[in-house]
């Protein structure tokens, strides 16, 4: 069997080879290029140096937009996964209905964040118009509107890989720690929180890119607005690139080689933590 899989290993892995040069490897070379040139099409390219990094570091929207950002992440991680915890240990128990509520909590994330955006925005300025307000009249309206709606959309899915792991834990071990007397809050954090780890782990650093990389509900609630004052990371880079003169489109290459760097970060700190983690 062995024999048989190494003679037609290369067989099957040429395909996704190819496609992964051909989608993911080929384009970002060229994009870190292009971040060091002055261009309006590739073909016109013209190598300018580190003049378009120096220009993006120097961009205070940019650095308001990293700052907004990792503030919002950080508000987002903590409350999803809160939440996502929460609802996932109450849909563990025996309860009517269960297959109901997680299929209830998960569609939201089934829907597109275009339409999530606008819909919210319905929702949020109907409320606001009672105090002569809109949801871009200032940005802390506009923070805590994201927030609202990223919560809505991640707590589902969070919660199924809560469910997992928390499905996965002895009912021998839990069963035993109530006989021995232990409360509900220690059979909780002694039990219950320590075997979910890695679990844990798992969906703070997807919370964590997740809200990093929030662009499309966040073009469509706020669009930026007011004053790019909502402006995140990703949706400051395609204003940069699309929304400025051609003169321009390095400076926004410049920031998405340097967003997709500190995003490769982010992921190997979460392998090598999920890692150290299982090892213990």
């Amino acid at each position: 069997m062995e024999k048989t899989l190494k003679k037609y290993f290369p067989v099957f892995v040429l395909p996704t080879a190819v496609a992964f040069l051909i989608g993911f490897v080929v384009p970002f070379v060229l994009a870190i290029y292009l971040s060091f040139c002055s261009f309006t099409t590739v073909s016109d390219a013209k190598f300018v140096g580190f003049s378009n990094y120096i220009q993006a570091i120097k961009d205070t929207s940019f650095l308001h937009s990293v700052a907004f950002s990792a503030i919002f992440t950080v508000v987002t991680v903590i409350i999803i996964n809160v939440l996502a915890f929460a609802v996932a240990m109450c849909l563990t128990k025996k309860i009517k209905g269960t297959n109901l509520f997680r299929t209830v909590f998960f569609m939201p994330n089934l829907i597109g964040g275009i339409v999530l955006g606008y819909v919210w925005q319905l929702l949020f300025n109907g409320v606001l118009a009672y105090f002569n307000r809109t949801l871009t009249y200032s940005s802390m309206y506009g923070f805590w509107g994201l927030v609202i709606l990223l919560c809505w959309q991640q707590v589902g899915y969070m919660m199924i890989l809560y469910i997992a792991g928390i499905q996965n834990i002895s009912s021998d071990m839990l069963e035993a720690a109530q006989v021995d007397g232990a409360s509900p809050m220690q059979r909780l954090f002694r039990i219950i929180i320590p075997s979910v780890r890695p679990t844990i782990v798992i969906c703070t650093f997807m919370t964590l890119t997740n809200g990093f990389k929030l662009f499309d509900q966040n073009l469509a609630l706020t669009a930026g607005e007011p004053s790019k004052g909502t402006e995140m990371i990703a949706l400051n880079i395609y204003n940069t690139f699309y929304g400025s003169t051609s003169t321009f489109r390095g400076v926004g290459q410049a920031k998405a080689v340097i967003f997709a760097v500190a995003l490769a970060l982010i992921g190997v700190i979460q392998m090598r933590f999920t890692a150290g983690k299982e090892d213990k």
